[in-house]
């Protein structure tokens, strides 16, 4: 019984990894622009993401630290 809940894993893990290769390679063939704007894109849109969840971190470790700050002052610390 374990091993059949084992091998059914695999096999959808197997299946879903050969479909995301085989929609990658379909999508690089059907792309609208070169592969080399296409990295172009990527490649900013990535640095654009990073600058972002830079940015929300400094934003969440602002807002603790001024949580921390209120709450020491509160409780006379």
């Amino acid at each position: 019984m374990y091993y059949q809940d084992t091998s059914s894993r695999i096999n959808f893990f197997a299946g879903l990894v050969v479909g995301l290769a085989v929609g990658a390679g379909i999508a690089l063939l059907v792309a609208p622009q070169s592969g080399k704007r296409t990295r172009r894109q990527l490649l900013r849109a990535a640095a654009d993401a990073r600058e972002g969840a830079g940015q929300r971190w400094q934003g969440v470790a602002e807002e603790l630290r001024s949580s921390v700050d209120a709450g020491r002052r509160r409780f006379g610390l």
